[in-house]
């Protein structure tokens, strides 16, 4: 769940870095828990209403702060970014990911889609013109060894795990699109509202699935029904906004590791609540995707007093997450 574009600006004063990152805990801390909670509810829900239904728990917990703190919209500037962040990371990533957990573990999924910050290099390389550095290709080369590693471990499960993998790269990579679309419209409106506006493009975009949300949940089982509505206000609501907030004010290279505790946190939680792991070759294939991500993010230091001067540029990728 999880790594995005990041910019500071120049005046960001270095005192707001410990509030940030104390956000960013909680982000990881809670997108972590909901892997487990799309697991335990995907049982009796299906993908797209198991999607509408966290959504709107999630529109519904942001609009009522964004009335109580009277928060101004977002300028109209910043739509286009905020329809495909809303479109592709709150629409897309969430139907593809809750699909994939119907055929593989919490843990597994946690380690798949966490390649997406590799996405973003790669998307900042082509539509931001940083470039292909070494480190970042030998990183993409690492990270989808992992991939492909993992892959082998679910095609001993069948098919059927085979396509779970293939979604979570689905998702991964429309999360990607998605984090490279929010940081510029963060420029221009609170991390408050922009979260909101998103939630609610992601819920338009489900509205379809509709009738099969209110058909299932009429059969499903109170825990299922808890774990929905603990995912729109826990890992959306809350999860969103603080992640938010953490990017418009922190720097890319200090915000970044963070992502890495995502899967752990992640395989822990399936264990102990669902009591599931990841097939033994997911675990060093999780390792080896993690290790390309902090290939592909890192800069070696230059040298002399301008370099920890300089700011992170404006839309520099960085991953957080799940």
């Amino acid at each position: 769940m999880a790594v995005t574009p990041s910019g500071v600006d120049r005046q960001t004063p270095q005192r707001e870095f410990p509030v940030a990152l104390v956000a960013a805990l909680v982000t990881v801390s809670l997108w972590a828990s909901a892997f487990v909670g799309i697991r335990y509810a995907g049982r009796e829900l299906a993908p797209g209403a198991l999607a509408l239904g966290r959504l709107l728990v999630g529109s519904l917990a942001l609009g009522v702060l964004v009335l109580i703190r009277r928060e101004p919209l977002a300028p109209r500037r910043s739509l286009r970014g905020i329809v495909i962040c809303g479109v592709l990371w709150f629409g897309v990533y969430n139907v593809a990911l809750n699909a994939a957990e119907r055929h593989i573990d919490a843990g597994t999924a946690s380690l798949l889609v966490n390649v997406g910050p590799i996405f973003i290099a790669i998307l900042a390389g082509v539509a931001l013109k940083e470039g292909f550095p070494r480190l970042l290709v030998v990183g993409c080369v690492v990270s989808f060894a992992g991939v492909a590693l993992i892959a082998i471990a679910t095609s001993r499960h069948g098919v059927s795990a085979s396509w779970g993998a293939a979604l979570c790269i689905l998702a991964a990579a429309a999360y990607a699109c998605g984090v490279v679309a929010q940081k510029p419209a963060l420029r221009h409106g609170s991390p408050l509202a922009i979260t909101w506006l998103a939630c609610v493009i992601g819920t338009v975009c489900c509205l379809p699935f509709a009738p099969s949300l209110v058909d299932q949940l009429g059969r499903a089982h109170p825990a299922s029904i808890a774990w929905t509505v603990y995912l729109g206000l826990a890992p959306t609501a809350i999860g969103f906004l603080t992640w938010a907030y953490a990017l418009s004010r922190t720097e890319a290279g200090k915000l970044g590791s963070t992502t890495y505790l995502v899967p752990p946190i992640a395989v822990l939680l399936g264990w102990i609540i669902l009591g599931e792991v990841p097939p033994l070759l997911a675990l060093p294939g999780g390792i080896l995707c993690l290790t390309g991500v902090a290939l592909a993010r890192w800069k070696p230091r230059r040298s002399g007093p301008s370099a920890d001067a300089e700011p992170a540029a404006p839309g520099r990728p960085i991953s957080l997450r799940s």
